[in-house]
């Protein structure tokens, strides 16, 4: 059987979430409360009263095939968008061009690797850098697109630095993954790093791809942005640069699969090329919600005060303890608990809340210690009432798991 499946995809390991289920496998949760799942970062706020309006308005459109392109509605409503968020001037971007609507960026990261990796750069086989700890699309997308996978290291409190990127293997770039802020750890690109990499790409070329799915999810400052950074570099042009904005995490809006890309026109109507063949087009009804969201302020400021909420309960219950740390962007917590597995499996027996063991958001050299073995993310998506039952569970149960389940002691 395994020799009818791509060899690309036997190098594929579960998904994160896949791998959780199997690690729990067997282990049973308390039968006395109800679980709290702390592990999968979907948005549990009420979706915006406009998403729900609007698709209301458009249910003539079901029955019809939306144009590839998107409508000119929702281009127009990104380009503006983008223009207030990042302070662009007006014509940086041509809604024809330059930007392109897409079934959720999950979707669009992926097809990153197929539309911008070439069979060999320099003469030598392609690489693909990403972040470590990283979200797990990045890795799959170099392993699919038949690159050479290059974890950077992004601990200690910042992205890494195009200097980071071992000298023999720049000119064998053909694709740099950034995420700002990061999907664990919440840490932000300034706009000067920002600024470098897009540098970096132009000399060494290689495309850089900015997931920006959690920039408008902040605690105090906005996040800059890559296209922002562009205009800071010499001549501003795009041709390296792509971003990936999303509605999920904004707008609360996880189950529109809606969001986009905006970059290089050649890049652009590369991923249009590509989608022709293998993505389906948004639907009208999405299209019209999703240019109505881009266009409103008032749903995402409602948002992040929830969420900022949120990090203050959680601030309050776990400071000083597991490694916690305010992230200054995203909803997730990247706690140090000395073994993620463990603590995670012992939580879920004791406590009945499931969370992600970081060393499946993460990678070591040659499958040895990755920079996520010690930890666990956290999501705070759950109500308030819930999220401290399970914030308080969590921190007196990680408090009784045994030291020698532990290859290091707990903090």
């Amino acid at each position: 059987m395994d020799r009818m499946l791509s060899d690309r995809l036997k190098q594929l390991t579960d998904y994160p979430f896949a791998r959780l289920a199997s690690l729990l496998d067997g282990v049973a949760a308390p039968v006395d409360r109800e679980t709290i799942d702390l592990s999968i970062g979907g948005p549990r706020h009420a979706a915006p009263e406009i998403l729900v309006r609007t698709i209301a308005a458009h249910a003539d459109a079901w029955n019809r095939y939306p144009p590839a392109l998107g409508t000119d509605d929702l281009r127009q409503s990104i380009v503006d968008w983008l223009g207030r968020r990042y302070r662009l001037p007006r014509g940086r971007l041509d809604p024809r061009e330059n930007v392109q609507p897409v079934s959720g960026t999950r979707e669009a990261l992926f097809a990153a690797g197929l539309v911008t990796v070439p069979d060999a750069k320099a003469g030598q086989p392609p690489a693909v850098a990403f972040p470590n700890p990283y979200y797990a699309v990045y890795r799959g997308a170099a392993l699919m697109a038949g690159a050479e996978p290059v974890p950077l290291d992004a601990t200690g409190g910042s992205l890494p630095e195009p200097g980071s990127v071992p000298a023999a293997l720049r000119d064998r770039l053909a694709l740099v993954y950034l995420c700002s802020p990061a999907n664990p750890q919440g840490t932000m690109a300034s706009l000067p790093l920002l600024g470098d990499w897009i540098a970096a790409a132009r000399q060494h070329g290689f495309v850089l791809a900015v997931d920006e799915t959690y920039a408008e999810i902040y605690d105090r400052a906005p996040p800059p942005g890559a296209l922002e950074a562009a205009a800071t570099v010499d001549g501003g042009a795009l041709d390296n640069l792509l971003v990936f904005p999303s509605l999920s995490k904004r707008s609360n809006a996880a189950g529109l699969r809606s969001g986009f890309i905006a970059g290089g026109d050649r890049l652009v109507a590369g991923f249009r090329r590509l989608r022709g063949y293998g993505a389906a087009g948004v639907p009208l009804p999405v299209q019209a919600a999703s240019a109505a969201l881009w266009r409103d302020e008032a749903h995402v400021e409602e948002n992040r005060r929830l969420y900022r909420a949120k990090i203050d309960l959680a601030e309050r219950l776990l400071a000083g303890r597991f490694g916690f740390y305010r992230p200054p962007g995203g909803f997730f917590l990247w706690l140090d608990v000395g073994n993620g597995e463990a603590a995670a499996r012992h939580l879920w027996a004791r406590a009945g809340v499931r969370a992600l063991p970081g060393p499946y958001l993460a990678a070591g050299p040659n499958g040895g210690p990755s920079p996520g073995d010690r930890h666990l993310r956290i999501a705070l998506v759950p109500p308030q009432a819930e999220l401290a039952d399970g914030l308080t569970r969590l921190a007196d149960a990680l408090q009784t798991l045994s030291i020698d389940t532990m290859p290091e002691a707990l903090p």
